[in-house]
């Protein structure tokens, strides 16, 4: 197949594609240059590969995992997407597609990656991300594995290739094609320390360490916002001690341990998109000794929690979806809340100050009152009625 046939056969694979049930927007689709120019480079080594043996990491909607059996005939595709929504849209595409088989979905693992000989990747936002997949690959494909690792020029650094050359002996880049850019990684270095991941952090305003893997949320610190919100709950605390409460998006898990040390007798529910966020809070939880009182989830928004279930919903909500920055993945997080919340029920808030959700807030919700501010962030306090 000529570049030209490859190109035309991907794109109408991908015009097929939705983000659904995804965030979405009209400015956003499914696919990107990236992903035509990470399968257009592998393309060979994708179709001399056997069943089992090409791995998808990263894969935002389906583009990568799909491209490559419709165009390329892979078989027994092993893929593994951190966002729930991500994995959600995949299995979406695959089955408008016709090739709902032709893939199964996997924790970053051994079961993951044993054996394999192909592994595409939709370069992640942070380095951390990078290096635990990087770490994943040297430590458990076959030792003659290729990675093919791209993205968005505007989005790459040389930093990315001094990450992937801790975990592999060859690394060299592409030529740029329609603002992409393709990272090629060969030789695995299998002497990597497994024991860095996940990681773990102290910080003197927790009594409790913090777990976190390379794509968790703030890492293995207590972000700033998170810091403000935790204050608030010291100096201005609910009227009563909940009795159920929920982290929303729940990243490392220190507003969810926290939460459960404050209020010894309170369920909490810590629920996240991300694989990565439920691992590291699950570890938070066990080493904090919170585990049989924090419920983790990994699930879209509330929809692991009964209506009218929680008396306080803490949230400090993200702004992005892998490479995605939208203010709407946020505003539908807060119009969740509602639902979830008690007659009576407290929504605590915060957010980069710049952001003004507080109008939102108070729609969504109920009435508002402003808790904290400083130079960056917010915290709002909204009561259901």
């Amino acid at each position: 197949m000529t570049d030209r046939l490859l190109d035309d056969a991907l794109r109408r694979v991908f015009a097929r594609l939705s983000r659904e049930p995804d965030f979405d927007a009209p400015e956003l689709q499914a696919h990107d240059s990236a992903d035509e120019l990470i399968l257009a480079t592998a393309a060979d080594a994708v179709r001399a590969a056997g069943s089992g043996e090409v791995v998808v990491i990263g894969d935002r909607h389906g583009a990568l995992t799909l491209g490559a059996a419709a165009v390329l005939g892979a078989t027994g595709i092993r893929t593994h997407q951190d966002p729930l929504l991500g994995e959600r849209a995949l299995l979406a595409n695959a089955e408008r597609l016709g090739l709902a088989d032709a893939y199964a979905s996997h924790e970053l693992d051994e079961r993951l990656l044993d054996g394999a000989r192909v592994v595409l990747l939709q370069l992640p936002r942070g380095l951390d991300a990078l290096d635990e997949i990087a770490q994943a690959v040297a430590r458990w494909a076959d030792p003659g594995a290729r990675l093919f690792a791209g993205g968005r020029v505007k989005h790459m650094t040389p930093a990315q290739n001094e990450v992937l050359g801790r975990s592999f002996a060859e690394v060299s880049a592409g030529l740029g094609r329609r603002k992409a850019r393709v990272l090629t990684a060969a030789s695995p270095r299998a002497t990597r320390d497994p024991s860095l991941w996940p990681r773990w952090g102290a910080d003197r305003e927790l009594p409790f360490r913090v777990a976190a893997h390379g794509a968790t949320f703030g890492g293995a610190v207590l972000d700033h916002g998170s810091r403000l919100l935790l204050r608030t709950l010291a100096e201005d605390p609910p009227a009563s001690a909940p009795r159920r409460a929920v982290d929303l998006g729940c990243g490392n898990g220190s507003l969810a341990v926290s939460a459960a040390l404050r209020w010894p007798e309170a369920r909490i529910v810590a629920t996240d998109q991300s694989s990565a966020a439920v691992s590291a809070t699950r570890l938070t939880a066990e080493a904090a000794g919170v585990a049989d009182r924090v419920e983790v989830h990994r699930a879209d928004a509330l929809e692991a929690v009964p209506d009218g279930w929680s008396e306080l919903i803490l949230l400090n909500p993200p702004f992005h979806t892998g490479s995605t920055v939208h203010a709407g993945i946020a505003h539908r997080l807060i119009r969740a809340c509602r639902r979830a919340l008690a007659d009576g029920g407290e929504l605590r808030i915060v957010f980069n100050s710049h952001l003004r959700y507080r109008p939102l807030v108070e729609r969504a919700v109920g009435p508002v009152r402003e808790l904290a501010r400083d130079r960056t962030f917010t915290v709002l306090s909204a009561v259901r009625r």
